[in-house]
């Protein structure tokens, strides 16, 4: 569905209470402004930014990594030094 807004004074946009509700947004949420390659915009929620950066970090780790291997790291450099 598309949906119309208006930019009021001081740069403020005005989301339709439709949407606000569709997206979950509450008065006092902090969303985010993604600027698109063909000039569009997109409007995040703070959640799904960090959604999607926790998944980007779970992608780019190739092994998971444990506390024992970390001990076992540490203790290893300990015992070249």
């Amino acid at each position: 569905m598309t949906y119309s807004a208006k930019i009021i004074k001081g740069g403020k946009i005005v989301i339709p209470a439709e949407l606000r509700r569709e997206l979950g947004f509450a008065e006092g949420d902090r969303v985010y402004l993604e600027r698109r390659e063909d000039g569009g915009i997109i409007v995040r929620s703070h959640a799904d930014l960090i959604r999607d950066l926790q998944r980007a970090v779970r992608e780019s780790i190739t092994k998971p990594f444990t506390v024992d291997d970390f001990l076992a790291e540490k203790r290893a450099e300990a015992a070249r030094e």
